[in-house]
């Protein structure tokens, strides 16, 4: 039927080693109902995580080839039967294991090609239901690959130098790939399908990069809407000032000369007092008391920015210099 399988949906975390068990641990925590595979590249790993998860409450088995074969029955048995949800193993787990509802299939370390994590991811969702491949990728687990590399050249198993030499080259290449796949912004499934031969759209939707992608030209979306209504609300507030301005009499000589005693007040009051001017009103507020001149506190409170405190603070200074305005006309 070809390597694509829509119900996996593949995603690659970057982390750093010593985050991964946490990572791992709070991942199985959120999904308890679940069965999963996590994948570790060495024995030890396997067995370290595997104690993590239990004294952190997640059952969990250990699978690998140092394991006496019963210990291996056994634990493969738990997991069928699916008496422990998870199994923490090293590539030696899987082969001719059909459990349909595995729900996630997570690589604590990046394997050394696409061959091997597409076969081993490929253990998740096997029922046609929705299920999740993850690699947790550092950089420290390419030059542990490496590592291994060089240590089959070095080896002593009777190949001649340039066998090895050209098993090296193409595993070098293969790792190329693997590395390519961890750290590509890619479509994840458009990469392995084309990898593997196969065509595919340059967007699937159902992987972490297209996630990402579509998240991000969401959020441009909405920032871009975000900018056009905050142009809209400046143009408008720009507008009714513009006609405010347009609307707004001319004021009269005398009225010139009251706004000024107006001012001269409310300097002293903010001089006094230490605070800006605007604190004590602003100027739309003192033009206003020039236009409709209010001779009581009620009138005074029907001017816009005088409220009961200030009316109360600087109602009868305001109204004095009005009064006297009013009676010299």
């Amino acid at each position: 039927t070809g390597f694509d399988r829509p119900n996996l949906y593949f995603d690659v975390v970057k982390l750093e080693t010593k985050y991964k068990a946490a990572w791992v641990a709070r991942y199985v925590a959120d999904h308890p109902d679940e069965s999963g595979i996590v994948y570790c590249a060495t024995r030890k790993t396997t067995e370290a995580l595997t104690d993590t998860l239990n004294q952190m409450g997640n059952p969990a088995v250990a699978y690998h080839g140092g394991m006496s074969p019963d210990a291996r029955e056994a634990a493969q048995r738990d997991f069928i039967t699916d008496k422990v949800p998870v199994v923490v193993a090293t590539n030696a787990f899987g082969m001719g294991i059909d459990k349909p509802n595995v729900r996630f299939v997570i690589h604590y370390n990046m394997p050394k090609d696409l061959e091997s994590y597409y076969q081993e991811a490929g253990r998740a969702g096997r029922d046609g239901e929705p299920a999740r491949c993850t690699l947790l990728y550092s950089g420290t687990d390419v030059r542990t690959i490496r590592f291994f590399i060089d240590k089959e050249m070095e080896a002593d198993n009777g190949l001649p130098a340039d066998v090895k030499a050209e098993a090296a080259r193409k595993a070098e290449e293969r790792l190329k790939y693997m590395t390519f796949y961890s750290t590509t912004p890619r479509c994840l499934r458009s990469f392995l399908l084309n990898y593997f031969g196969e065509a595919a759209a340059p967007r699937c939707g159902n992987c972490s990069n297209c996630r990402m992608s579509e998240q991000a030209a969401e959020e441009v979306q909405q920032q871009a809407a975000q900018a056009k209504e905050r142009a809209a609300a400046s143009a408008k507030r720009l507008a009714g000032a513009r006609r405010r301005a347009a609307d707004a009499e001319p004021l009269s000589e005398a009225d010139e000369k009251l706004l000024a005693g107006l001012y001269a007040l409310r300097k002293r009051l903010a001089a006094k007092q230490k605070v800006p001017a605007y604190m004590i009103f602003n100027d739309a507020t003192l033009r206003e008391m020039t236009q409709k001149k209010p001779l009581s506190l009620d009138e005074l409170l029907n001017i816009t920015g005088v409220g009961e405190k200030k009316a109360a603070h600087y109602g009868r200074d305001f109204l004095r210099i009005i009064e006297d305005a009013v009676e010299s006309r």
